[in-house]
């Protein structure tokens, strides 16, 4: 019979793309997830790793099998938790957060959930690049802004409000914008190729910035908004320290944008995990 901790430690080990980073996720030896490998491989009497020196591949059964065995151990995890006594949770939560905001503003939320199911192992990984929650075997993300159409099921846990700023030397040397329209001759400061939009009475309108400074973190954004390169729309937890002290100064004010939003996003199925649905209620209460 396949040992379940097996399948799980092949999936991770799929999803991480080594053994080693693998060993690091689930706390454990390099040997005890290699004794795992070898043992799930014994029993299918198949290869699913190819170990490589930067690594494992899956083979072609690997990839296979690794969708069975993820959706295998997920059905598990509901049925575990389908029979806990309500308050408890027990298992593993991987949650990918934003950098920009997750240390300051989301750790606390979760440290707080461990403190009260302390059965539970809570992962959270901090990064702003966007990652494939189903690739890389997470169990939600949270994500903020304005969501795009995908087929993630997303759950909106709270406001995000945020206001387009300059520094005072910015706003000296090139002016401010008044109108959406004098956007276009300025710099802007952005993550990627994102549109900024604006209320305009009962109208929104959308506004493609250009700008030569681009950065995959908002507290990198904001750190260029003060040094005097530019204009950014920042949410207001990443400003409000530099508007307090003058650092920063609010542009364009009579076209405030629209609130944006903080979401949990989880893999498509009918039934979330009762540890992701607990998570979305104690952001709610913290942010809702």
């Amino acid at each position: 019979m396949m040992d379940l901790e097996d399948l799980r430690t092949f999936v991770e080990v799929a999803d991480a793309a080594g053994v080693s980073p693998a060993a690091r996720r689930l706390g454990v030896s390099k040997s005890i997830v290699s004794r795992r490998l070898l043992r799930l491989e014994a029993e299918l009497g198949i290869q699913l790793l190819a170990r490589t020196t930067r690594g494992a591949a899956l083979t072609e059964a690997g990839v296979t099998f690794r969708e069975h065995a993820a959706r295998v151990c997920a059905e598990i995890d509901i049925a575990r938790e389908t029979i806990l006594p309500a308050g408890d949770l027990r298992g593993r939560l991987r949650i990918a957060a934003p950098l920009s905001l997750g240390p300051t503003v989301l750790a606390p939320v979760f440290a707080e959930m461990a403190r009260r199911h302390p059965l539970l192992h809570l992962h959270a990984c901090y990064s702003d690049r966007f990652v494939d929650i189903v690739g890389e075997g997470f169990d939600c993300a949270i994500r903020v802004g304005y969501l795009s159409d995908s087929n993630l099921i997303a759950r909106h846990v709270g406001p995000i409000y945020g206001k387009l700023v300059a520094s005072p030397d910015y706003i000296r040397e090139h002016g401010a914008p008044e109108t959406p329209d004098e956007l276009f001759t300025h710099e802007a400061l952005m993550q990627g190729t994102e549109t900024w939009q604006f209320i305009d009475g009962d109208k929104t309108i959308s506004v493609h910035p250009q700008g030569r400074f681009k950065a995959d973190n908002g507290a990198a954004l904001a750190a260029a908004a003060v040094a005097g390169l530019g204009i950014a729309w920042l949410p207001h937890c990443l400003i409000e320290d530099h508007l307090a002290s003058g650092a920063l100064a609010p542009v364009m004010t009579r076209y405030p944008a629209p609130t944006a939003g903080m979401f949990v996003v989880r893999p498509p199925g009918q039934h979330p995990a009762r540890k992701v649905r607990v998570l979305i209620e104690q952001l709610i209460e913290h942010f809702g």
